[in-house]
């Protein structure tokens, strides 16, 4: 009897190990980002909050979409992975998931949220997720990671794509607003990237993937952090120039802008691992305030 009862008390952290690992699949750090951009978007598009028929679907079918590219990222990526220290522990190359389920479980995500988002939202949102998936799995990780320095440049537009979803569901189309949301992520995307990729160069390099520092030196990916950081801070004004926002958000956007600049000017002037991490850092606290700052805006005025 007492051999017996071990096998099952034991299963319940089995179950509960395996779920735990295709969450980490999942990286849903991530997705909590992204769905953030999707309800700001959703607020602004609304001009309040969304009905709850719509907010619902869409953020569930936002995260299974960007879950579902994330892990399918990792299985085409499981390779690089297992020679970086930094994602070695990862459920695929430490052997905690087999591939082909791992691909199983991306493609099984994708597919509900398409399902989701299409039935009970609207197909033009549901095709929006199905291409920011497609454009972060085949665009990026397939085709432009491995092969060029560009491969952030242009892929960033993986992670810009979920605040057209969020217009598309509450509006059922897309216009000039929705656009400088996106041009904001894709803007922002090559200094969070490149500030990680500083702290991680010696992984870059030695599974030959050609990020800015491996391809083109730490010295020009500080220049190009620093001129990315203008870029941003002139497009993150525009949507009071147009009209959608008020002061209230510029001024934020202002702030964490020159905040952002000001991190650029420091990582140029000191070429340690501290500063790039409290850049990344930043970063990151960037996009979660400035989104913040539009829905604020929008609600409180």
């Amino acid at each position: 009897m007492a051999a017996t009862s071990v096998p099952n008390a034991a299963e319940p952290n089995s179950v509960g190990a395996a779920l735990r690992t295709y969450l980490e699949l999942t990286k849903l750090r991530i997705v909590t980002l992204l769905l953030f951009t999707t309800l700001t978007a959703m607020v602004i598009a609304a001009n309040g909050i969304p009905p709850l028929p719509i907010l619902l679907p869409t953020l569930i079918g936002g995260a299974l979409a960007a879950a579902g590219a994330s892990v399918i990222n990792q299985y085409l990526d499981r390779d690089l992975d297992a020679k970086m220290t930094r994602t070695a522990r990862r459920p695929i190359p430490s052997g905690r998931v087999a591939p082909i389920n791992a691909l199983i479980f991306g493609l099984a995500l994708i597919a509900w949220s398409t399902l989701i988002l299409g039935v009970m939202v609207n197909w033009l949102a549901a095709l929006l997720a199905l291409g920011g998936a497609f454009y972060y799995v085949i665009i990026y990780t397939a085709l432009l990671k491995r092969n060029t320095v560009l491969n952030i440049l242009i892929g960033g537009g993986a992670g810009a794509m979920p605040v057209l979803v969020g217009w598309a569901a509450v509006t059922g189309e897309l216009s000039i607003e929705p656009l400088i949301l996106f041009a904001i992520v894709f803007y922002w995307t090559p200094p969070h990237s490149w500030a990680l990729a500083l702290l991680v160069n010696a992984d870059y390099t030695r599974a030959n993937v050609p990020m800015m520092p491996v391809a083109r030196g730490e010295a020009v990916t500080r220049q190009q952090i620093l001129y990315y950081a203008v870029q941003l801070l002139i497009i993150s004004l525009f949507p009071t120039l147009f009209g959608t926002l008020s002061w209230v958000y510029a001024l934020a956007a202002l702030a964490l802008g020159l905040g952002l600049i000001r991190m650029s000017l420091i990582l140029i002037k000191r070429k340690d691992g501290a500063t790039a991490r409290s850049t990344y850092k930043f970063s990151t606290a960037y996009l979660a305030f400035l989104f913040m700052a539009m829905i604020l805006d929008t609600l409180l005025l």
